[in-house]
């Protein structure tokens, strides 16, 4: 950097450049697969995507059979729905830990993940629906002295 003697002088000193924004290239295995590992609650998922006829499975069964409830489903299909891409892709996820909405939960962020990996260019999509965010609520702890995290017992004067 050049060295300046006056403040007259510092408006004639040019602008460093701003550094690029991250570029984004796909992320494929040898497979032709792109992989991503999504997280909720204590559910943990992890999510293969490559090209296909649109088939989700979950833990060796259709997703439909694995999330009976139809709006465990419909998390599933959130950011394949917003991008577009329904039939596009098969899924393939293994997930444990938690329970059946904190692991919807897990291959929706695993699912949305790893189409970015595969096709960066719908990053933006799936950041403005906010499916690349983690959410990380999670349950609180129990303190001693208490019936749950923060519910006391009782209190009874007698």
């Amino acid at each position: 950097m050049a060295d300046l003697s006056s403040l007259a002088e510092l408006g004639t000193v040019a602008v460093s450049e701003q550094p690029a924004a991250p570029v984004h290239v796909q992320k494929l295995d040898k497979n032709g697969r792109a992989y991503a590992t999504g997280k909720r609650k204590d559910a943990i998922a992890r999510v293969w995507v490559k090209p296909g006829t649109g088939k989700i499975v979950v833990n060796d069964k259709e997703y439909d059979k694995y999330f009976a409830r139809p709006v465990l489903q419909m998390i599933l299909q959130q950011p394949i729905v917003a991008t577009s891409r329904n039939g596009q892709y098969d899924i393939i996820a293994t997930v444990a830990g938690g329970g059946l909405s904190g692991q919807a939960g897990a291959v929706r962020h695993g699912i949305s993940k790893a189409l970015t990996y595969y096709e960066p260019e719908l990053r933006s999509i799936l950041k403005k629906g906010g499916f690349l965010t983690r959410d990380s609520r999670t349950v609180e702890r129990k303190k001693y002295g208490k019936a749950k995290a923060r519910r006391s017992f009782q209190f009874s004067k007698r």
